[in-house]
């Protein structure tokens, strides 16, 4: 079985949907299925291309067993909304080039186009349609909805063409895949056939990041004692997060000097993170780089709280990938999700997984953390744990994948 990635994000970038799309196409191309990725050079979440590629030209190369084209785009220092359609707009282009070349010399069973960025599924449906290839939509984020429900964009008769046309692109995709129940829920909302519809979660590697890691090491090098209670932000620093109330936290108890606000990441709003700290002449916050990925159980293991932090809207738009790991972790951690949302019905489903807290709520937040705090930290969280080790094992998510879409290309996904 061949299988052909399309997405604007891919290994190395170490966080969000590249780390899962390079883990997952790695990962078939182990059990048996011919993977392809056609992809953007890495730049997130830094939005800078990499030194050793270019944002202008297209290459190729393999990286760990998978053939990779890397197609040009454009990539904004300074992210707006025009700027980032433009940025999408250019790879949806350049990698419909890619595509097509490589459809001319040869055609997979199957490919997987990995939304952001809903721009490429044109192009997508419109070859699968010429070429006779199976399609599958898997939704990492509703760009649409965290677009509208962010801010980025007003509603009005732009916004209901813009949802008209990404649920008419929706229904036209074989199999539309998702991470969660509820963006499984949203995708049927938006007129997919319920028989269409697949859970395909994000993952953790269970065996690698374990409770067990020691991350002392880590603590002392960043020069944090072990009486120091460490509150981390680790992975991307932007808008959609809402990461002010972290700063507004940590004016309200600096004057508990134990407690230390450590983010470690980068992204587009990290200057201003930084400017805002700074303002308030705060000496309980620090910033780190993102950490390579054999750093990360330690950095985790460092940790006496989590914080999993977006705004209103956000929720069951973008679930946060870094969940997988804090649970895989038997992390502490405080989340900010509505009632409603996956994150709110997980929480519900196994209590103490995890604090639960509105968004945007400055003063449930101050208190959800120091909820927190006064748990007994040193220890990790089981329920966290075992959640993990049923649900988000990778090998039995990859498994349960593969046994899917090769029913898909047999044609008996719906049997």
């Amino acid at each position: 079985m061949k299988l052909w990635l399309l997405s604007l994000n891919y290994s190395p970038e170490l966080t969000g949907i590249g780390k899962y799309n390079g883990e997952m196409a790695e990962r078939l191309q182990k059990s048996g299925v011919e993977v392809g990725s056609i992809v953007a050079p890495p730049y997130y979440p830094e939005w800078r291309v990499k030194q050793q590629y270019k944002s202008y030209l297209y290459k190729n190369e393999s990286v760990n067993g998978v053939s990779v084209t890397r197609c040009p785009l454009y990539v904004p220092s300074k992210v707006t909304t025009i700027k980032r359609l433009l940025h999408l707009s250019t790879f949806a282009v350049s990698s419909s080039v890619a595509l097509l070349s490589k459809l001319i010399k040869n055609k997979p069973d199957v490919i997987f186009l990995v939304q952001p960025t809903l721009f490429c599924a044109p192009a997508t449906l419109l070859f699968s349609k010429i070429f006779g290839i199976k399609t599958v939509m898997h939704i990492q984020d509703f760009e649409v909805d965290a677009m509208f429900g962010l801010g980025m964009v007003s509603e009005g008769k732009v916004a209901r063409i813009v949802r008209r046309t990404e649920s008419w692109l929706m229904k036209k995709f074989d199999v539309v895949s998702s991470i969660s129940y509820s963006m499984l829920e949203n995708a049927e909302r938006k007129g997919v056939d319920k028989s269409k519809l697949l859970f395909f979660p994000n993952w953790a590697d269970t065996s690698f990041v374990t409770p067990e890691t020691d991350g002392s090491a880590l603590r002392k090098k960043w020069g944090f004692t072990e009486k120091d209670k460490i509150v981390l932000y680790a992975g991307n620093i932007g808008q959609k997060q809402g990461l002010e109330i972290v700063i507004e936290a940590a004016k309200s108890i600096e004057d508990e000097k134990s407690v230390k606000f450590v983010f470690v990441g980068a992204g587009a709003y990290v200057d201003t993170l930084k400017e805002l700290a700074n303002a308030a002449n705060l000496e309980n916050v620090y910033f780190k780089p993102l950490q390579d990925w054999e750093n990360v159980p330690a950095m985790l293991s460092m940790a006496d709280v989590h914080l999993v932090v977006q705004k209103k809207g956000a929720a069951d738009a973008v679930l946060p990938s870094k969940l997988t790991n804090i649970l895989s972790a038997g992390g502490h951690a405080l989340v900010t999700a509505e009632a409603p949302t996956e994150l709110g019905k997980i929480e519900q489903a196994n209590p103490d997984i995890y604090t639960r807290v509105e968004p945007e709520n400055t003063k449930d937040f101050i208190a959800g953390l120091k909820k927190v705090l006064a748990k007994d930290t040193s220890k990790s969280n089981v329920i966290a744990r075992n959640y993990a080790l049923k649900n988000l094992d990778i090998n039995n998510i990859i498994e349960r994948f593969v046994s899917d879409i090769d029913k898909l290309v047999k044609g008996k996904y719906n049997d």
